[in-house]
């Protein structure tokens, strides 16, 4: 009865209910949220924890494999971070460039290695948490908020004046812009990795043996190439926040 009411006085609600294809649902009373992401969502979460544990428990002088690949990847997006923020104010979005960047690159090569297809579910299937545009999306949302808070919480209310500057003519630009980050964000990741998942599972389809493992190495090296384009911009979008318009 509440959905009905918010959906029906508030249009813009169907906006959260995109789905492409087919989905297996959970009801919680009367919502419902697509589960296979948060099951994908949920073990693509543990393997980070897993791995953030096991290279960074019983620190030794000469580096494990889990210790060096978890300072390589640590080294990796703190110098990200500096080029994009600065050398001032990089060190406190570290953690949330990080966060992103791990999140989107273990989902991508989640759905490239892993034969989710495998496991049947009563209505839709598993894929990579990254190929439904609701998490994209969140993801793009997530990161509008990160650059809003980074500006505000510098300069106060004075952030907004970057809306007029440098002309108040520019006002609506400005603005618009502001909405056509998310949009980027988000529809650039899903549609790259929706289309890898689609080439791939047809030319398996018709030709089993041979002729996809190239394109799945292809698919691993894009994945990658996603995760760092989506953390990147984010990481622009914060330091371009922080700057000081004169």
């Amino acid at each position: 009865m509440i959905q009905n009411f918010l959906l029906y006085n508030f249009p813009l609600i169907h906006l959260s209910e995109v789905a492409v294809g087919q989905h297996y649902y959970w009801t919680i009373g009367t919502f419902q949220i697509h589960a296979q992401v948060l099951l994908t969502s949920w073990f693509v979460i543990l393997m980070i924890v897993c791995l953030s544990f096991s290279g960074n428990t019983n620190l030794k002088m000469i580096p494990s494999d889990f210790q060096n690949l978890n300072e390589y990847i640590t080294e990796f997006i703190r110098d990200l971070a500096r080029t994009q923020i600065g050398e001032t104010e990089y060190l406190g979005w570290v953690p949330f460039l990080g966060t992103i960047f791990l999140f989107i690159f273990v989902s991508n090569w989640s759905g490239a290695l892993i034969p989710w297809r495998i496991i049947q579910l009563p209505n839709g299937e598993l894929a990579a948490p990254t190929n439904d545009i609701n998490t994209t999306v969140a993801l793009a949302l997530l990161t509008s908020i990160a650059y809003f808070f980074a500006g505000f919480q510098k300069k106060g209310f004075k952030y907004f004046k970057r809306y007029i500057t440098p002309s108040v003519i520019l006002f609506p630009i400005n603005l618009l812009e502001d909405f056509t980050k998310p949009l980027s964000l988000s529809f650039r990741l899903f549609g790259n990795i929706l289309a890898d998942e689609l080439v791939i599972s047809v030319l398996i389809a018709l030709v089993p043996l041979l002729v996809p493992v190239p394109l799945m190495l292809l698919g691993l090296f894009t994945s990658a190439i996603q995760a760092l384009v989506f953390s990147t911009l984010a990481g622009a979008y914060i330091g371009e926040s922080l700057e000081e318009h004169h």
